[in-house]
């Protein structure tokens, strides 16, 4: 592959993925889900699936402790979000979603396959599976960072 190439490539995979988190943070928007940015979804990843600590936030969002922290208050704050006593560290607090959290990331499922819609249309939906496999074996193990 030439360069100009390679830069095309990464040009149209950087777009793809800003209209992506755009249009997903619009449907959710859409869906009656208010005061949130795209970071909070980038969060909501990584707390949805069992809770995380503060740190694990920062690590997954690429920020500060203090960056995380304020986030998570706004998380809290708003709702979205509770603090509970860590189950195995008791120093540490557990970052879990509340039940409009969870509706909230139900939402953002709804919204992301709303906003794929439109590549099965254009590619068929095997052209569309196969791509997600190519991605999910190229895509990097680990956090999926907001571009801040």
């Amino acid at each position: 592959m030439q360069n100009s190439e390679a830069l095309a490539l990464s040009t149209a995979l950087l777009a793809i993925a800003g209209e992506l988190t755009q249009r997903i943070h619009d449907g959710v928007v859409a869906r009656g889900f208010e005061g949130l940015r795209p970071a909070h979804g980038f969060a909501f990843t990584r707390i949805a699936p069992g809770g995380a600590t503060v740190t694990e936030v920062a690590e997954h969002l690429g920020v500060t402790k203090q960056a995380a922290s304020q986030l998570v208050d706004e998380l809290v704050r708003k709702g979205y979000a509770r603090r509970e006593p860590h189950p195995r560290d008791a120093r540490a607090r557990l970052v879990v979603l509340t039940e409009l959290g969870w509706s909230c990331t139900r939402a953002a499922e709804e919204a992301a396959a709303e906003a794929v819609r439109p590549w099965v249309e254009a590619l068929g939906e095997r052209k569309v599976r196969a791509l997600c496999g190519d991605l999910l074996r190229l895509a990097p193990r680990g956090p999926i960072r907001p571009v801040w």
